[in-house]
């Protein structure tokens, strides 16, 4: 009798032991991408999407998601560095691939277009979400400025919100006027 007693409160042990999985729900906020939406500079009203749009990561050759085909877009969203307090992205307007004179090696193929280079400066704060998700970044005091090239199609950038802080991806967190 005994040794079913026994073997009982063990069962019941380890059935009020036993916790839920810990999986990260697809729904969870994880780290945010900066929202970017594009406006006309005349109508400062109107959104204007960017024609034959191509955006990649300063120092980075491959192109940046979505951004690479002859559609326009109205926004991006770009994904900032988590172990920085800046990333730059060079977008390109009106782009185009040029093959170098060579169409079988795509080796030496470079991109044409209005290039302006942005610098994003933030400070990165690591924030608990949970056990099974770990930790996020969100971004605080994010600025955002074009480097003035002289042939700057960006002509003004705005902050949606007067202290920029991104956290979520809801929203946009910048106005890029051309």
């Amino acid at each position: 009798m005994r040794y079913y007693l026994l073997i009982f409160l063990i069962i019941i042990g380890a059935i009020l032991s036993c916790e839920r999985d810990d999986i990260c729900a697809s729904e969870t906020e994880t780290t945010p991408k900066l929202i970017i939406d594009f406006y006309d500079i005349s109508n400062q009203e109107n959104a204007k999407s960017v024609n034959h749009i191509w955006v990649q990561g300063v120092g980075n050759s491959e192109p940046l998601g979505d951004y690479t085909g002859n559609n326009s877009e109205a926004s991006i969203e770009l994904p900032l560095k988590t172990d920085a307090v800046s990333t730059q992205f060079s977008i390109y307007k009106d782009f185009a691939i040029n093959n170098n004179g060579t169409p079988s090696d795509p080796d030496d193929d470079y991109v044409t277009g209005n290039e302006d280079i942005i610098t994003i400066t933030y400070n990165p704060e690591q924030v608990y979400v949970s056990r099974a998700c770990g930790y996020k970044t969100i971004y605080k005091n994010v600025v955002v400025s074009v480097t003035n090239d002289g042939d700057n199609w960006i002509q003004l950038i705005q902050s949606v919100d007067d202290i920029q802080t991104v956290e979520n991806e809801r929203e946009a967190h910048f106005k890029i006027y051309h």
